[in-house]
């Protein structure tokens, strides 16, 4: 697989340099990997037409990435520095590599960490400081990263809050010293909002720039190893009161989501539309540019629910996971449905950004804290014995799939379909350069012919395999 890797990205690399089209395609059964060929236009539509219509604009992209989570950086840090500087470059390199361009790390703990832990364990917010993970794991990859692709961007997310600010409800006010559950204690808004600004200079000071946070992870998750909970009378209350005006009297620019957590909010009657209850607030509303949702429960549709009630405010797409549930590491399996959920399925709906849970595990799932998830794989997978096989899986080809072709600041165009979709899925931009890219799946289990246009009487033909993906620039 190692060797698969090599010839992966360096077909990717080949197809930016060439001259005219090009097309890049995986298919479900590893036959193809991110192969590269020539495309050209032609009079003549030999397959089923998708229409693209660069005057039918939607929204801007930011990027496509993945999270560097302790554990992340860990494994990435146990490999021999040339290895993992080629795996970096051939993933984050927008001109040598498939060009990730967009990173989400934890602030403080998450269930993939080294240990339990936040920035500020001693009570009082005179004592954050970073911790060993951030500063011999976490920031060295980030500026490793930063050194190949300058312009990634970075977003933040907490677990949980210190525990010394947690109380076991708001009623009772009680203080909660775990790790898991609790609620943040009103009484602590600007000390909480405080650690996020220090968390921010803190990053920025060594030399990893802060684009985005959360306010919380999964802020409806009581059971995770760290979590903390905070519906959304709270969230809103918080960026209202605490940590909006903070953000902005320190001078930061750093973009604010709301929410972070699944589609269908955890089945919760009374936290149904939560970024819509957030932004009822105008002073909340006026701090943040958007909402982030994961895809643990409930369906893609809420995104385009969420955008036409609110368009003034940006969706992005935050987390998922493979792992023993979804039979993580079968291509045959994930990749089409993948593609289909998380990548094609997130950004047709309105999202900016997709971003995929962790770059880089063990082949043991590993490390990860007890009491969180115990069954989950990375987009890549390290083998624990040799520290330098790895193992691509489906969240390394999707993303790749979008990032080789589609770079920050596209804007998505309209692509429309004469005949029926039959297992078509497909994905259109215009680049910054005026270049076009588009990402098509084709779920069937025959080879089907895709011509696209953009102008009447000009079609790029392209076959695509069974169970494929490909991604063509031109």
């Amino acid at each position: 697989m190692k060797h698969l890797l090599w010839v992966t990205l360096l077909l990717c690399t080949l197809g930016v340099q060439a001259k005219g089209g090009k097309a890049l395609t995986s298919t479900a059964s590893r036959t193809q990997v991110f192969e590269q060929s020539r495309v050209k236009k032609s009079k003549k539509a030999l397959g089923t037409v998708i229409h693209l219509d660069a005057d039918r604009t939607f929204q801007t992209i930011d990027g496509f990435g993945a999270a560097l989570t302790g554990s992340s950086c860990y494994n990435l840090m146990r490999m021999t520095e040339a290895d993992r500087t080629a795996l970096l470059r051939r993933t984050f390199s927008p001109t040598d590599g498939l060009g990730f361009s967009y990173i989400r790390v934890s602030i403080g703990c998450s269930d993939f960490s080294l240990s339990e832990f936040t920035c500020c364990d001693t009570p009082g917010i005179e004592h954050f400081a970073l911790t060993s993970e951030d500063t011999q794991y976490v920031i060295p990859i980030l500026r490793e990263i930063l050194a190949i692709n300058p312009r990634i961007l970075i977003l933040g997310s907490p677990w949980t809050c210190p525990r010394w600010m947690k109380v076991n409800n708001l009623e009772d006010l009680q203080p909660f010293e775990s790790w898991t559950s609790g609620q943040l204690n009103p009484k602590y808004y600007q000390d909480y909002a405080q650690y996020f600004v220090r968390w921010i200079q803190a990053f920025e000071a060594a030399g990893v720039p802060i684009y985005s946070i959360t306010v919380q992870n999964e802020p409806l998750n009581r059971g995770n190893s760290a979590s903390l909970f905070m519906g959304w009378q709270e969230q809103q209350a918080f960026i209202a009161q605490a940590l909006g005006p903070a953000l902005q009297r320190a001078g930061l620019k750093t973009k604010l989501y709301a929410f972070d957590h699944n589609y269908n909010y955890d089945r919760m009657k009374d936290q149904q539309q939560y970024p819509l209850r957030v932004y009822d607030d105008e002073t909340a509303a006026a701090f943040l540019t958007g909402a982030a949702y994961h895809n643990y429960g409930g369906n893609r549709s809420e995104l385009l629910r969420i955008g036409e009630a609110r368009p003034d405010k940006e969706l992005i797409f935050t987390e998922t996971s493979i792992g023993m549930w979804n039979d993580g590491r079968n291509l045959e399996k994930r990749l089409t449905d993948d593609m289909r959920e998380v990548a094609l399925g997130t950004v047709n709906n309105g999202c900016r950004a997709v971003i995929v849970w962790n770059f880089m595990l063990d082949t043991d799932r590993g490390p990860f804290r007890p009491g969180g998830c115990g069954t989950c794989y990375g987009a890549v997978d390290l083998d624990k014995d040799d520290l330098k096989t790895i193992t691509l899986n489906s969240h390394y080809y999707i993303i790749g799939h979008l990032s080789c072709v589609v770079r920050p600041g596209a804007v998505r165009i309209a692509a429309d379909y004469e005949q029926p979709r039959d297992g078509l899925m497909c994905s259109a931009f215009r680049n910054t350069d005026g270049t076009t890219a588009a990402v098509i799946l084709n779920e069937k289990e025959q080879q089907q012919t895709v011509s696209l246009t953009a102008d009447k009487g000009r079609y790029i033909n392209v076959r695509i395999p069974a169970r494929a993906v490909c991604s063509l620039l031109w």
